[in-house]
């Protein structure tokens, strides 16, 4: 049974989403793939979020997006927002562009009806996704003469903690769907995944990925670090979620208070400190050597990884997989497994979730077993076929 979407407010939060085409058909080709990046990216500016990488395939797609804290932009930038998405539309379907624009220059300000429905659009991954999927769907069945569903049921989503390590287990993972799929050997020959597009000189892409050891946009307003590069347990959840305040207590001092601290020590978090600012050609280089390695390749030695029937017979002998073999498979913490991260920051969101568990979950972070992961941990305790 999937588990009611987790996500976060009043605190940024990364999310990995992924769906898929209805009856897994290869319903995309390169225009199509293309379609979908440009409305990724148009999508993003309007509802101010974050893009740190994203995968294209045949038959589904992945994005790593960052979702910041609030969304409260002033007039000047809502209409600007409201271009990225509306700027070629046609006239009828951009009227609200029209108003808020003709707002803005006749009385200096956007009509507040308006600004509240734009608003009502931005700074959700939910509403982010609906559109996302929805306008790509409009634009397929028009080209295709076409009708009826395009995707094969909602998407799934992980929420994912806002740390360099995590962040970057998952984004390699995503920019290697096609060395996975046997499509090339090097992820950079792959046109529609976000390392591709910043090898080619992407600057929206490259930002993106420069943001995983930067903290990104909204790294001022986040946690500390741990000791072996944990963020600060519950730094993300510490205000609650959606359809959530039932048991919390008074804001700041609720039930998980006395656990974020002791989850803190126990991991050796430290004080948060500024991020360092990093130029693409010196994350480039590092991100590139992470994804050789993560990729089953080494540096420099140019041995392949093992191929999926090997791994596969190691796993059946009982051997242990190194990061880089496992990720030539498809692991489903990345996509099931609900929220992935340290101990610390997974059982925080079980605490700040802990009404949608059954009275007998002790406890949740749950080991993700046979997978080397630098000591991930997910909230979802997929024991059967967690990889194939």
């Amino acid at each position: 049974m999937r588990l009611t979407r987790i996500k976060v407010k009043g605190r940024s939060a990364v999310y990995h989403c992924v769906s898929r085409i209805v009856g897994a058909q290869r319903l995309l080709d390169d225009l199509g793939k293309e379609t979908l990046v440009r409305l990724l990216r148009r999508l993003a500016t309007f509802c101010g979020l974050e893009v740190i990488t994203y995968c294209i395939m045949s038959n589904h797609f992945h994005v790593l997006v960052r979702v910041p804290a609030e969304q409260n932009p002033t007039d000047e930038e809502l209409v600007e927002r409201m271009k990225a998405l509306y700027g070629k539309a046609k006239p009828r379907e951009a009227g609200l562009l029209y108003e808020a624009e003709k707002g803005l220059h006749d009385h200096g300000r956007v009509d507040p009806d308006i600004r509240k429905r734009m608003l009502a659009r931005m700074g959700d991954v939910s509403e982010f996704m609906k559109e996302f999927k929805q306008r790509f769907s409009k634009w397929y069945n028009i080209r295709h003469q076409r009708f009826g569903t395009l995707w094969a049921e909602r998407f799934r989503s992980v929420l994912v903690e806002d740390q360099p390590g995590v962040l970057e287990t998952v984004s390699a993972y995503i920019d290697l769907n096609a060395v996975r799929a046997g499509l090339v050997e090097d992820p950079k020959d792959y046109r529609h995944c976000g390392y591709a597009a910043a090898a080619a000189g992407d600057g929206k892409a490259r930002s993106g990925l420069v943001s995983l050891y930067a903290g990104g946009s909204a790294g001022a307003s986040r946690g500390g670090t741990c000791a072996g590069g944990g963020q600060t347990a519950g730094a993300e959840v510490r205000v609650p979620a959606e359809d959530e305040g039932a048991g919390t207590g008074t804001r700041g001092q609720d039930a998980r208070a006395p656990f974020l601290a002791g989850a803190q020590a126990a991991e050796g978090c430290e004080e948060p400190r500024k991020a360092r600012v990093r130029e693409w050609k010196e994350v480039g280089a590092e991100y590139r050597r992470r994804l050789f390695v993560r990729g089953g390749v080494s540096v420099g030695s140019g041995r392949v990884a093992m191929s999926r029937e090997q791994i596969r017979r190691v796993l059946k002998k009982g051997g242990e997989l190194s990061l880089g073999e496992a990720l030539r498979l498809r692991i489903r913490h990345m996509t099931d497994g609900v929220v992935l991260g340290s101990k610390g920051f997974v059982d925080a969101v079980w605490l700040a979730h802990r009404e949608r568990f059954g009275a007998k979950r002790r406890s949740g972070a749950r080991p993700i077993r046979g997978v080397p992961l630098g000591g991930l941990s997910a909230l979802r305790d997929l024991r059967v076929e967690a990889i194939s």
